[in-house]
């Protein structure tokens, strides 16, 4: 049975303009998602960048964007550098008057090793909701 890809939407008090340059330039997402080294949303182009476990364990999450439509979406492949399994995080941008709705889907989840707690979906789940919900959120309405 496949597994249902994890989705997540949040409404910003801020332009679609305004959310797709936090999503897609690298000073901006220094400030409130990963430190990348660069970035570009440029299909083909590979980032990785170190995320820290529950336990302190430091994983190397290696990406390659895979889709991008200007201020509409972008789409980029993770995985972990000497671990199983692939997965794909979407960003689609909504604009509604004045604000963005964004829908993060991050899917494949299931490929990651089971045995593994900081790969479980739950860690995600709680992982993004903190992502989108406060510092995305505090950074684009600022």
């Amino acid at each position: 049975m496949k597994k249902q890809p994890f989705v997540i939407e949040r409404t910003y008090h801020a332009p679609v303009e305004r959310v797709w340059k936090a999503i897609t330039d690298k000073n901006d997402m220094k400030q409130w998602y990963f430190d990348l080294v660069d970035f570009k949303p440029e299909v083909g182009f590979e980032f990785q960048f170190y995320g820290q476990g529950k336990q302190g364990e430091q994983y190397l999450h290696l990406c390659k964007v895979t889709d991008v439509v200007p201020n509409k979406k972008l789409r980029y492949s993770w995985s972990y550098k000497g671990y199983e399994g692939i997965s794909y995080v979407t960003f689609e941008l909504f604009g509604e008057g004045g604000k963005t709705r964004l829908k993060l889907t991050h899917e494949g989840l299931e490929s990651f090793p089971a045995h593994n707690a900081d790969f479980a979906r739950e860690s995600f789940e709680q992982g993004w909701a903190v992502i989108t919900g406060k510092m995305l959120k505090d950074f684009v309405e600022k």
